[in-house]
């Protein structure tokens, strides 16, 4: 009798077991996919009040942020890494990814500014520093790429030594075409992908023609990051919310795993409306609920 009650006890917590597994899947399948914020998005807000624009970010929902604009002597707006670690804390937040100025690492007249990126990054628990831009100057010719790929795996070397990864954000001018080539596929075909990856901004690459499904088969794994941000239906030169402009993100986000994404960030770069909070919480509704 005590066996046949076992048997019924453990066949109970077997099937209940069963019943939950799709919903925990779930659960995990969530945690693996927090959405991020691109600070720069409230550039106007948050060097006012750096405190409570983070309270608000994570009251929306976000899980991550991506910062912008560091340096020894600002900091991440007056607060020190150290500092700014502890307020992400406060609010259950992470900082996966950073935008670190790299032009005087790139043209060779401050190469040690990179330590000063790489020691914030590890104070902040970051995983990646991330070149924002190439000034116009170094940036002119096929050569000029190659010789940026040689210095984004010099960067990359830096960065594993100290447990981080190198990746790099584009905007249009990498989609210029070199020949049969671009600056873009210059990058991604002569770095070292094991020390370099690519957070690709969706809103730039969709408005220079490039495809990022194709961008996806060519280099599969080596998008890491994405910059989600959508373009006004009426005008190509500004933003409006996720999913209310003209972007196919659910073709996009169908193609996630080839791209190798790991962490999403919601970026407003142009025009967006004077309600920024409310607008980075629409964008988030969006991401969270039809994409994700």
């Amino acid at each position: 009798m005590n066996s046949r009650r076992t048997f019924i006890k453990q066949s109970s917590i077997l099937a209940a077991s069963i019943a939950l597994a799709p919903s925990l899947a779930c659960s995990m399948d969530k945690a693996k996919h927090a959405i991020g914020l691109q600070l720069y998005s409230l550039r106007d807000l948050i060097p006012k009040d750096v405190k409570g624009i983070i309270a608000k970010v994570a009251e929306i929902g976000y899980k991550e942020v991506e910062t912008y604009g560091y340096s020894v002597k600002d900091k991440f707006w007056g607060l020190d890494a150290k500092a700014f670690n502890a307020l992400l804390k406060q609010h259950g937040l992470k900082a996966p990814s950073g935008h670190y100025e790299m032009d005087h690492f790139m043209d060779g007249k401050n190469p040690d500014v990179l330590k000063t990126y790489i020691e914030a990054a590890n104070t902040i628990g970051s995983e990646y520093v991330t070149v924002p831009y190439l000034q116009p100057a170094i940036r002119k010719t096929a050569d000029d790429f190659k010789k940026i790929a040689s210095k984004l795996n010099e960067a990359g070397v830096l960065c594993k030594a100290a447990g981080l990864k190198l990746a790099y954000h584009n905007h249009d001018f990498e989609f210029t075409k070199y020949g049969n080539t671009t600056g873009y596929e210059i990058m991604l075909n002569e770095t070292d992908k094991n020390l370099v990856d690519f957070e690709l901004d969706l809103y730039w690459a969709v408005r220079s023609e490039a495809n990022p499904l194709a961008l996806f088969k060519a280099h599969p794994n080596r998008f890491k990051m994405w910059h989600v941000k959508d373009i006004d239906k009426k005008d190509k030169n500004v933003n409006t919310e996720i999913g209310q402009g003209a972007i196919d993100f659910k073709s996009i986000f169908a193609e996630a795993k080839m791209a190798g994404v790991k962490h999403y960030f919601v970026e407003h770069e142009f025009n967006y409306k004077p309600d920024e909070l409310g607008s980075i919480k629409t964008s988030f509704n969006y991401v969270n609920t039809q994409l994700l």
